[in-house]
């Protein structure tokens, strides 16, 4: 007889009523719909496709330069730059909805208005699992101000609640002094989970031209620089609220979704790792099944909240 087969253990998780092959998902803006990480990866294998942040208008975004690597990390003022949801819904949905894994469509908008026309578009679309509201970036004018009060958060999402009965994802900025208020607003007006965390504010000077390296002098940092704050973030929210959290912040590995895991995310997303490896979430499920069948965990959901502290 040979050795002893053992069974994989099982990455599926439910959030909001909706099941994922596994907790690994890519984050916004890092993967656009679909159409450049399909180039180099098969979709299907993904927990769910997060898609750029799309708005009702098209958005140019900033000039160039608007990257740079930085120590552990790197940053960025894209700008959201978008099609618009008419394009959106016209050309991009469509792939969407072919594509075999959950779609999670991030809307930002530039008042409750526009959040909320952009959900009533949306809402029975076939494609969308999830809509995750971006009322975060730190790239946009207010994008930091209207996302660090609880009062606008409460609004925004309570006006989009009233609009759709798809669920939301509430993705939340770490530019503020209280994180698990921002989160419980957003709970107490009908998300149906938290996303945390969007970038943190950076910025990298050229010393010898003088300049600033990015066109909009500040940007997003993001990358494995970030995940302790991250880390911090995602276990002060799952103390606060009653709704599932996806933990976002320099994954790159399957150890480090693991910790998201074991501080009470129930899900990650994986984003600067993409640009330097597409198939990045799809390796970094595998170390994750990996892990847990070396701690002898047979199920992923066993692994959320174990934090002995």
């Amino acid at each position: 007889m040979g050795p002893k087969k053992t069974k994989a253990p099982d990455l599926h998780v439910t959030i909001a009523g909706v099941e994922f092959a596994t907790p690994i998902w890519t984050a916004s803006g890092t993967a656009g719909t679909g159409e450049e990480i399909e180039r180099h990866t098969d979709p299907s294998k993904l927990g769910a496709l997060v898609t750029k942040s799309v708005s009702l208008e098209p958005r140019p975004g900033h000039p160039y330069p608007r990257t740079c690597e930085t120590a552990s990390g790197m940053l960025n003022c894209i700008g959201l730059q978008n099609k618009g949801i008419d394009a959106f819904i016209a050309e991009e949905l469509p792939r969407l909805q072919r594509m075999k894994t959950r779609a999670v469509v991030n809307i930002v908008g530039n008042s409750i208005d526009d959040y909320v026309e952009l959900a009533k578009r949306l809402d029975g679309q076939d494609g969308v699992d999830l809509l995750e509201l971006n009322l975060s970036c730190p790239n946009v004018e207010k994008g930091i101000d209207q996302g660090s009060d609880p009062s606008w958060i409460g609004e925004c999402v309570a006006g989009v609640r009233t609009v759709t009965k798809t669920p939301l994802v509430v993705k939340l900025t770490p530019n503020t002094n209280n994180i698990a208020a921002l989160a419980v607003a957003a709970e107490q007006a009908g998300a149906d989970a938290i996303s945390a965390i969007n970038t943190l504010v950076g910025m990298a000077v050229h010393h010898w031209k003088l300049s600033p390296r990015l066109s909009n002098v500040t940007g997003g940092l993001s990358g494995p620089a970030i995940k302790p704050v991250a880390l911090a973030a995602v276990y002060k929210i799952v103390r606060a609220v009653e709704i599932p959290v996806i933990g976002i912040g320099g994954i790159a590995n399957g150890l480090d979704a693991a910790e998201f895991l074991i501080v009470g995310a129930s899900a990650v997303q994986v984003g600067t790792a993409i640009f330097r490896s597409p198939k990045a979430p799809i390796d970094i499920a595998q170390q994750l099944s990996d892990y847990l069948a070396q701690m002898e965990v047979e199920s992923v959901s066993n692994l959320v909240g174990r934090l002995e502290a």
